[in-house]
């Protein structure tokens, strides 16, 4: 919730007006450094971010850089003013005078219009929080020119005030990165190519027109730097050292093969016996939306047992189950939740039966998952294919489950809502 108070962050004196620089003015306005794309940056991030303790940074400091856009906005109106009424201030810039009337819009200083481009958001935190240190240096560096190019003395104490702002906000953010306790370059959840990680591409060679030479630094030596020729010189005979362009080995790593085949036989089994459990679950389903649902995932299911046999005749091994004894637990155990269910009320019943099934479910995706890794790491891409889509359906159906839950608890509050799912 936002509320204005009808007071500046920082008061605003300009004792002589000039409409040249309330033109630079615009580009901490609406350009794409400036305080309005700052503070949607860091709310937005605040709305997606799941840590409340570095959502509560975001949204303190992206509120703040509303002030420093009503500050800015201020200063600009200010020393545009002349614009109103002086054709030779209007004429430094047209744009601001006839199309906006002598006041600020949402553009930089060369006219063209705020877009949400400038924003930088990921949705990584540890991503997003480099992103806003960047962004507060570069908007550092801006106010710094803008000082620069200032006469009045009451501008160049705002300007004063906000450029300090930007140096304040970049510590806080780098503090909220160092305290996630990060490495510096662990960036996502995918590691990196090993070897190719280290190399560093001598790319630039030879001694250029102004003394240029080739350099060597922190960047490019020592601490496990392979300092590599580039690979525009590689593609000739006689390269020294190759580029690392694999993920793993070319030759199959040992006991992959073996531990896929291992991981298909068990989930041919898994899958067989829902099969046989899938119907009886069916019957058991009080509300018809639950008994479709595992009428249509019986379907599913029989079709995910020949994407598995295909799968054993693409990797030219036979079709053998082996007992999957996780899932004949899920089984046994779906049976006592039916049983059970027998003296339960309709709604309760069916939601132990969902939770039964939900098990199974995430069972299932555990399963895929690993097999599907399995066959992406020895680069059987068809196999990848026929796992992949079994894994999407494994997923929907959880989410069907879910929001079945979600009606039928609704209705176990409300007994009147029952026949909106008979």
């Amino acid at each position: 919730m936002y509320h204005h108070v009808k007071k500046l962050m920082f008061t605003v004196r300009v004792d002589e007006p000039d409409p040249r620089f309330g033109n630079m003015l615009l580009e901490q306005f609406g350009g794409a450094n400036g305080e309005l794309a700052a503070a949607m940056q860091y709310s937005i991030q605040g709305l997606n971010c799941e840590d409340p303790d570095r959502k509560d940074l975001l949204m303190d400091i992206g509120t703040e850089e509303l002030s420093h856009l009503e500050i800015v906005g201020t200063l600009a109106r200010m020393h545009l003013q002349p614009t109103k009424f002086d054709r030779q201030a209007a004429e430094a810039d047209p744009l601001v005078a006839i199309a906006g009337g002598g006041g600020v819009n949402l553009f930089n200083s060369q006219g063209n219009a705020w877009t949400a481009d400038y924003l930088k958001i990921t949705g990584e935190l540890d991503v997003d929080l480099r992103s806003n240190i960047a962004a507060e240096a570069r908007a550092k560096i801006v106010y710094e020119r803008l000082i620069n190019f200032c006469d009045d003395a009451g501008t160049k104490d705002a300007l004063q005030f906000l450029m300090t702002r930007e140096i304040t906000h970049m510590k806080a953010f780098a503090l909220a990165l160092e305290s996630m306790g990060k490495p510096a370059f662990s960036i996502g959840r995918i590691a990196p190519t090993p070897g190719l990680v280290d190399q560093f591409f001598n790319e630039s060679t030879g001694t250029g027109e102004h003394g240029e030479i080739d350099t060597r630094g922190p960047w490019n030596e020592g601490n496990g730097w392979v300092f590599t020729e580039s690979p525009a010189i590689q593609a000739e005979p006689g390269a020294s050292t190759a580029i690392v362009t694999e993920s793993s080995p070319p030759a199959e790593q040992a006991g992959l093969s073996d531990l896929l085949i291992d991981e298909l036989r068990d989930i041919l089994h898994a899958e067989k016996q829902l099969t046989k459990a899938l119907p009886k679950m069916a019957e058991a389903a009080r509300f018809d939306q639950l008994r479709e649902l595992f009428e249509q995932h019986l379907v599913e299911t029989e079709n995910q047992v020949e994407r598995i046999n295909e799968c054993f005749e693409l990797l030219g091994k036979t079709a053998r189950a082996k007992p999957c004894k996780g899932m004949m637990g899920l089984v046994e155990e779906g049976q006592e939740v039916m049983a059970e269910g027998e003296e339960k009320e309709d709604a309760a019943a069916d939601l132990a039966l969902i939770g039964a099934a939900q098990r199974v479910e995430h069972y299932e995706i555990s399963a895929y998952t690993t097999a599907k890794n399995l066959a992406q790491q020895l680069r059987h891409s068809a196999v990848v294919a026929l796992l992949s889509k079994s894994l999407a359906e494994e997923e929907n159906s959880d989410q069907l489950l879910n929001q079945v839950a979600r009606s039928l608890m609704s209705v176990a509050k409300m007994p009147a809502a029952i026949e909106q799912l008979q």
